[in-house]
């Protein structure tokens, strides 16, 4: 069950989310540096959170052009599993592979905090360990979480189940105030039509281990470690 992390400059969670692979899987992952044009066999990519090429232009555009996401697109669009975590959604969202857009923060400031979490897919390889309406609690650690898309596009993931998480609080309840960054209709992760790519932007892998302070993004790592296996 091989697993490749993509590596960006100023990536600076990738070795957090190695670590929550290997506990999941038993091996570690392949480590691939963004100039690389060809990626190792692997049923599973992780690009990860970060600030790469410094957020310069707008966070994850400029990484959504480095000659490793060519390799990714591919492998996405044969099927494999794709994971983007704040900074991997930013970039997957810019590189075509998931709708909708990451904009500044409503509050306009950068917000480091753990959030609830309702579970609204628990039918997907990413998912699959949680059940459906769940609560979870995981960290957020971003500026440009702010997801957004146009009315039609919204229709579509709301009518097409694609809304993986939605902030909520600790009730379940979807309210403005349980709202980090503003994003439309609280959503904090989504898939692509055919449910093997997932982008979110809290860090699963910041509440892997019961020495972080919590093991709810633990059930994610079990599930995808699960699904690759089979």
């Amino acid at each position: 069950m091989p697993v490749a992390v993509i590596v960006f400059p100023g990536s600076n969670c990738d070795r957090d989310v190695a670590v929550a692979l290997e506990t999941a899987t038993g091996r570690a992952p392949a480590m691939v540096w963004h100039q690389e044009s060809a990626l190792p066999a692997c049923d599973l990519i992780v690009v990860p959170g970060g600030f790469s090429y410094g957020d310069y232009l707008r966070s994850g555009a400029m990484a959504a052009h480095s000659p490793i996401m060519r390799a990714v697109i591919e492998r996405a669009n044969t099927g494999t599993p794709v994971l983007g975590i704040c900074n991997g959604f930013q970039i997957l969202a810019e590189a075509g592979l998931l709708p909708g857009i990451l904009m500044r923060n409503a509050s306009l400031k950068f917000v480091c905090r753990d959030v609830d979490l309702r579970v609204e897919r628990a039918d997907t390889v990413f998912t699959g360990a949680y059940a459906q309406g769940e609560i979870l609690r995981v960290p957020v650690a971003h500026h440009d979480g702010n997801y957004f898309a146009d009315a039609e596009t919204l229709q579509r993931l709301e009518d097409g189940g694609q809304v993986a998480f939605r902030y909520c609080d600790t009730g379940g309840n979807v309210t403005p105030e349980a709202n980090p960054n503003g994003s439309i209709n609280n959503i904090a992760g989504i898939l692509n039509a055919d449910g093997n790519v997932l982008g979110m932007m809290p860090h699963p892998e910041r509440l892997a281990d019961p020495l972080l302070g919590g093991i709810d993004g633990a059930p994610m790592f079990d599930a995808l470690a699960e699904a690759i296996a089979a």
